[in-house]
């Protein structure tokens, strides 16, 4: 028999070598790494918080989801491809883009009965039509929207455009944490089209110049008058043409007549004669610098900030209309989150308690779970680590990765004690060898199945993808090993 002490000795020897293994130095590096990423902490208010990212489901937020108004068809034509896009851009009164050769994109919405005339005319008949947009315009679409939201200061925002295997994109999903809907739809439930026009006579006007020819936005500021407004700089061409449509409509001689209007999105933001000032410095020289007025009051503050927000990031391509659309209150997010970590608490606790029923046996047990918890806190580490936003699927994969998780402990424990005896130090090794074989081959199996999901643009289910692929390659590259060395210096006893 061997004493107590002896006994006593080769268990403190059996934990040091577990710890100066390579396999479980590095599960306690990551863990540590993890911790320091989540950082968890109390705030100024003495509130318990972490560095954790949260989506809609869990706090306070709105989502949109904007459909595209054009169209990307398929067309042939008997007229060289200039003139037969030339001619189809003075027709429809809009932008044609050539996406390649067989397919256009229409910057209007027409249905398929409604351009087919005007394919006719003009030397072309239709083959295909889809609604949407064509991928690299979808790109831009998404690429202006960040810098609209980023403009707000919106922390926690998502932009997603939904694209078919046939690279056309009809929707965009914008989910914006920490923003009401009214808010929402002002900066990005439009195309936010800036213009100026003149007046000509009586009510109608000209147009001058579009957005694209400003360089520089001011902040809103209130003039002595009480008035927000927003200041901006014109390119050489922009403000070339605007001293040129300042003449030519008589604005510069007869300002009351000839006013200058200033519209976003169809609405008119500012609408006054020429200082004196202005028209007659206009008819020596362009001028660059201007100012639009929005108003007085929290109304014209409001206003200010949204045209700031346009004139900044610039008007979409192509006009959106909101086809869809939710919120999440704050309370409703809060109540969300409570629930999600009872789940996951209730998920551990019950995982515990089928494995103990299994092994009877607290010492494999215990490292069983808390391995599979060390999984958790690993991918919450990531997540905190790339601003990644943890929703109700995010929270899914991870219960999910529970689960696969303690499958694959048990099939490595049960290959292990293969009829319940403890095999000698060789027959082991070829026994793990074998376990992990089979783990390998079934998360590269949960990965083939995962990856479309990541891939496409399905935001709702993207973060239940990701999260569930990422937790199949830490158990297989981290957990695994590290619980195949414990495991072995238990049973070793």
């Amino acid at each position: 028999m061997v004493c107590p002490e002896r006994r006593r000795k080769m268990k403190k020897e059996r934990i040091k070598d577990i710890f100066k293994d390579w396999r479980v130095l590095t599960l306690i590096v990551l863990l540590i790494l993890s911790v320091v990423a989540i950082n968890p902490h109390f705030d100024d208010k003495g509130n318990f918080t972490t560095n954790l990212q949260y989506g809609l489901d869990l706090q306070q937020g709105a989502w949109l989801q904007l459909e595209f108004q054009a169209e990307v068809v398929g067309f042939t034509t008997t007229q060289p491809l200039d003139t037969f896009v030339s001619d189809l851009s003075k027709s429809l009164d809009t932008e044609v883009i050539v996406v390649d050769e067989n397919h256009l994109e229409i910057r209007k919405y027409y249905t398929q009965e409604q351009l087919e005339p005007y394919f006719k005319a003009a030397g072309g008949e239709i083959v295909s039509y889809q609604q949407g947009v064509s991928k690299d315009t979808a790109s831009t679409v998404k690429l202006i929207l960040e810098q609209k939201i980023n403009s707000m200061g919106t922390k926690d925002a998502k932009v997603n455009t939904l694209t078919g295997m046939n690279n056309v994109a009809r929707y965009v999903r914008v989910e914006m944490a920490g923003v009401d809907m009214n808010q929402a739809q002002q900066i990005v439930g439009k195309q936010g089209k800036f213009e100026i026009r003149v007046q000509t006579t009586g009510n109608q006007t000209e147009h001058v110049l579009y957005g694209d020819s400003i360089t520089s936005v001011q902040t809103p500021s209130k003039d002595t008058s009480g008035n927000w407004g927003v200041g901006f700089t014109l390119s050489d061409a922009g403000a070339a043409a605007f001293r040129e449509s300042a003449i030519k409509y008589g604005a510069t001689v007869d300002p009351e007549h000839h006013q200058l209007a200033m519209i976003l999105d169809n609405k008119t933001v500012y609408s006054a004669p020429l200082s004196s000032g202005l028209a007659s410095s206009l008819v020596s020289e362009p001028t660059r610098n201007m100012v639009a007025s929005t108003g007085t009051g929290t109304y014209g503050m409001q206003q200010a900030t949204t045209l700031e927000i346009h004139l900044r990031a610039g008007a979409l391509p192509v006009d959106v209309k909101v086809a869809g659309s939710g919120s999440t209150s704050a309370s409703l997010g809060s109540h969300y989150m409570t629930m999600c970590v009872i789940a996951g608490i209730l998920a551990l606790i019950t995982v515990a308690f089928v494995i103990f029923y299994r092994y009877r046996e607290p010492r494999i047990v215990l490292p069983m779970v808390l391995i599979n918890a060390s999984e958790i806190l690993i991918l919450l580490g990531f997540c905190s680590a790339i601003k990644f936003q943890m929703d109700l699927p995010t929270i899914a994969g991870l219960i999910a990765v529970l689960g696969t998780g303690i499958d694959q402990l048990v099939i490595l424990t049960d290959e292990i004690l293969h009829e319940g005896i403890v095999p000698s130090p060789n027959v082991y090794l070829k026994r793990l060898a074998r376990a992990l074989v089979i783990i390998v081959t079934a998360a590269a199996t949960v990965l083939i199945a995962m990856l479309p999901l990541a891939l496409m643009d399905l935001s709702t289910l993207k973060g239940f993808a990701i999260i569930t692929m990422m937790g199949v390659l830490v158990g297989v590259i981290i957990t695994r090993p590290a619980y195949g060395k414990i495991i072995m210096e238990i049973l070793s006893e």
